[in-house]
C-alpha cells in the first residue's frame, strides 16, 4: 500500500465529514487507506463516520487522550508505505496526494534524505498561513516572534526564521520546521522516531518531531505546489485550558532540546504568558459564530437552481444565482459592487481542487465563502482564522 491518511477528531463532525470527503476524492487513483481516530468526541462523529464512510477505518478511543498519542495509534495501524498526518478541519485538492508522491519519489536523494513535507495550507478565506513553513523555535527565534522583529524586518535572515522568511509561500525548498495539520512522511522513518512524543498533551509536538527528524540528518521541506484549507481554530477553543496546555507544550520543548539559564526561562515563561493571553482573546469565540448583519446577500455557484429558494428561506436573505451551466466559473470583479456578499460553493459541481483556487484569488477582496460538500446538508466555512467556523443545516 502507498499511502496512509491519518486523521484524528476531537468534536468537529461537520468539518470531519468535510475533510474525509476531500481526502476519498484524493484517494481514488492511488493505493491507500483513511483511518480517522475518535478522542471520544461528544457529538455524533464517530455515528456519522460509520454511516457515511463505512470503508473507512475508525478507531474510537473511551478518553481524549491527546494528539500525539492519538496519531501514535493511528499510524501503528497503518499500513502504507507513506502517511500523512491531516487535521479534520482540513480540505485537500483532489491532486494534493499525487502532487506530493510525485515530489517524494522524483529524486533518488530526496527518496533516501526525505524527512517530512508540508504544503502551503490557507484559511477559509483564501489567505496564505505563514506556519505553513517554520524554523526551529531556538531563544533567539522565539524572542524575534514574542517581540514581533519577524513583522518589522521580514527580509533579514537574522529576523525571518520564526516563519521560515528565505522562501516565499511560492517556493518550494528546504525548512526545518513544519505543522501538524498537515505532515506527509514515510512510515518507517516516524516509527523511527517513535512516533509524537507522548509527554506532550499537544501543541509542540509537530515542532518536536521536525526537529528529531532534522538531528537525524534528514530534509524537511515545504511543497508549495499544492495547496490546502485549513479552517484553523475547529480542533481547539482558546480557552483557559488551551492557554495552560499552550504555556506547558513550549515548556516541554526548550526543556528538552535546549539548555537556557534561568534568567531566559523567566522572559521566556513571561513571553508565552502574554503570547497566550493574546492568542486566548483572539481565539474566544462561538462555534456558531456569525457576521449577523454584515451579509448584504449570498451568491450560489451551482447548476442546481432548485437549490436558491431553499437557502432564501434558511439564510432568511437574497441569495443570487450564479448558472455553472451557462456561466463560466469565475468570480467576476461585479462581486465586489454587490457589497457585503458571501458566495456558496456547491461541491456537487465544484471540485475541492476548484473551490481552494477560487479562495486563494479571491484573498484579500473582502468575500467570504461557504461550501455545501457533495451529498451532504450543511453549509461550512470560515470567515478567518481567529475565530471558530460557522455550520448551517440547509435540511
Amino acid at each position: 500500500m502507498q499511502l496512509s491518511v491519518i486523521i484524528l477528531n476531537y468534536n468537529v463532525r461537520y468539518f470531519l465529514e468535510l475533510c474525509v470527503l476531500s481526502v476519498q476524492n484524493a484517494l481514488e487513483t492511488i493505493e491507500s487507506e483513511i483511518i480517522v481516530i475518535d478522542n471520544n468526541s461528544s457529538d455524533d462523529s464517530s455515528a456519522m463516520m460509520q454511516k457515511r464512510f463505512p470503508n473507512v477505518k475508525l478507531i474510537q478511543n473511551k478518553e481524549n487522550i491527546g494528539f500525539p498519542k492519538g496519531n501514535n495509534i493511528g499510524v501503528a495501524q497503518a499500513q502504507g508505505e507513506y502517511i500523512c498526518i491531516l487535521n479534520p478541519d482540513t480540505v485537500v485538492a483532489e491532486d494534493t496526494f499525487i502532487k506530493i508522491l510525485n515530489f517524494v519519489t522524483s529524486s533518488a536523494d530526496e527518496k533516501n534524505n526525505l524527512g517530512i513535507v508540508g504544503c502551503k495550507l490557507i484559511d477559509g478565506t483564501g489567505k496564505f498561513l505563514p506556519e505553513s513553513k517554520r524554523g526551529v523555535p531556538t531563544p533567539w527565534v522565539a524572542f524575534t516572534k514574542i517581540t514581533g522583529l519577524y513583522n518589522l524586518f521580514p527580509n533579514l535572515n537574522t529576523f525571518g526564521k520564526y516563519y521560515a522568511q528565505h522562501l516565499n509561500e511560492n517556493q518550494t525548498g528546504n525548512v526545518d520546521i513544519l505543522v501538524g495539520a498537515f505532515m506527509f512522511l514515510k512510515r518507517d522513518l516516524y516509527l523511527e522516531m517513535g512516533g509524537f512524543d507522548e509527554d506532550c498533551f499537544m501543541y509542540s509536538d509537530d515542532i518536536d518531531l521536525s526537529y528529531r527528524v532534522l538531528k537525524e540528518g534528514k530534509s524537511n521541506y515545504y511543497f508549495h505546489e499544492t495547496a490546502v484549507i485549513h479552517y484553523k481554530g475547529e480542533s481547539t477553543v482558546k480557552d483557559e485550558i488551551y492557554m495552560k496546555r499552550f504555556q506547558e507544550a513550549m515548556i516541554f520543548f526548550y526543556k528538552k532540546h535546549f539548555k537556557i539559564s534561568f534568567l531566559f526561562s523567566l522572559f521566556m515563561k513571561i513571553g508565552i504568558i502574554f503570547f497566550s493571553l493574546a492568542k486566548m482573546f483572539q481565539g474566544k469565540s462561538s462555534s456558531k459564530f456569525k457576521l449577523k448583519g454584515t451579509i448584504k446577500s449570498y451568491l450560489l455557484y451551482s447548476e442546481n437552481l432548485n437549490l436558491v429558494d431553499k437557502l432564501r428561506l434558511i439564510l432568511q436573505n437574497n441569495v443570487l444565482f450564479h448558472d455553472l451551466k451557462t456561466e463560466k466559473m469565475v468570480i467576476s470583479s461585479s462581486v465586489k459592487n454587490i457589497g457585503a456578499v458571501e458566495i456558496i460553493l456547491d461541491n456537487e459541481f465544484i471540485s475541492f481542487k476548484e473551490c481552494i483556487s477560487i479562495l486563494e484569488f479571491s484573498r484579500d477582496k473582502g468575500i467570504t465563502f461557504k461550501i455545501i460538500p457533495k451529498t451532504a446538508n450543511f453549509l461550512i466555512g470560515s470567515n478567518n482564522s481567529i475565530q471558530r467556523g460557522e455550520i448551517i443545516e440547509i435540511e
